[in-house]
């Protein structure tokens, strides 16, 4: 089991080349960086460039804004500046901030995100092998490369792509044709994995032909965990406020309706819409919380997310302590989960 970082999306580029630098030190074995308030593929290289052995992933960059071939430049280059290191996390957003936001027009996702996929590994071939670049689909159309323009081959041309998906029919498609699956936070407790996503990738992987053990599942859950249980409370409380206000969207209630508690969403729905915000953690209650998010000290986490695991996921999100003074501590955990 492989244990990747995290980091906060409001980290600065600034701060990002220490961050990594830290997480290598500790003994991660990636770090996964955001696309959201600052630009992802940004971070990633400044991730890249500071640290040697770590590999560093998207989770997840925010697709359908940015051309194939945009994206497939700067992920040959961050691939070929770091020796291989660079993963490449892939998501569709929401409609709203596709439209309101980024200013694009929105159309069904799962096609859509099957053709990036696709015309990605077909612009990568032109890179790596000279060949004529000829992707023409419904959504995009790849027809012209000179020889001016291409980049030309590196030592490490596949490029791990993942989908974060949370619905069954792109998480099927991860299976279908991507490097992996990134679950969502919401979705990464060991029921929602072992009833939703690993049947919906296997479904995928099936079309194509595929064997859905050789993809890479990346478990990106939280944890509540601190050198003792003071510590492990404050992270409880945060990450209760946290639950309170992401599973008050309705798309993430499928992790909720496997475990039988579909009202708490609907609770909360409704809370959103009258403004009643401070409330909305009280709707998370202890057995909710322990489900969604595993808890312990430094001293009990390990065997917990072991136990918890049981081999749904090939990688897993730990966090890096907010207080550098813990980071031996945190070093061991890390050395136990990979081992």
């Amino acid at each position: 089991m492989q244990v990747y970082a995290a980091m906060d999306q409001r980290m600065t580029l600034g701060e990002v080349a220490a961050h990594a630098r830290r997480a290598e030190a500790l003994g991660y074995d990636g770090l996964n960086v955001p696309d959201a308030v600052h630009d992802g593929l940004l971070i990633a290289y400044e991730a890249l460039r500071a640290t040697e052995r770590l590999k560093v992933a998207i989770s997840v960059l925010v697709a359908f804004p940015r051309s194939p071939m945009i994206v497939a430049v700067a992920a040959w280059d961050l691939q070929s500046v770091s020796g291989g290191r660079f993963e490449l996390g892939l998501g569709t957003q929401v409609r709203g901030n596709i439209v309101g936001r980024y200013s694009t027009p929105w159309t069904a996702p799962v096609p859509r995100m099957r053709e990036y996929v696709q015309s990605l590994r077909a612009i990568f071939a032109s890179f790596q092998e000279g060949v004529p670049l000829k992707f023409e689909g419904e959504h995009y159309q790849f027809t012209k490369m000179q020889p001016f323009f291409n980049p030309g081959p590196i030592d490490h041309p596949n490029i791990p792509i993942y989908l974060g998906a949370v619905g069954p029919v792109m998480t099927a498609l991860a299976g279908e044709v991507a490097d992996g699956h990134m679950s969502h936070p919401t979705h990464s407790a060991p029921r929602v994995l072992e009833e939703l996503a690993l049947p919906a990738l296997e479904r995928g992987a099936k079309r194509a032909g595929r064997n859905a053990t050789s993809l890479e599942r990346m478990a990106a859950g939280m944890v509540s965990t601190g050198i003792d249980e003071v510590a492990v409370e404050a992270e409880r409380k945060k990450n209760r406020e946290l639950l309170g206000f992401l599973y008050s969207t309705p798309s993430y209630w499928p992790a909720l309706e496997i475990h039988g508690r579909r009202e708490v969403g609907e609770q909360l729905h409704s809370m959103t819409r009258e403004g009643r915000w401070a409330e909305m953690p009280g709707a998370i209650d202890d057995d909710l919380l322990e489900t969604m998010i595993p808890s312990g000290t430094y001293d009990e986490i390990a065997d917990r997310l072991r136990e918890r695991n049981r081999g749904l996921a090939t990688q897993i999100t730990f966090p890096m302590p907010d207080d550098p003074a813990n980071d031996p501590r945190v070093a061991e955990v890390i050395a136990a989960l990979r081992a």
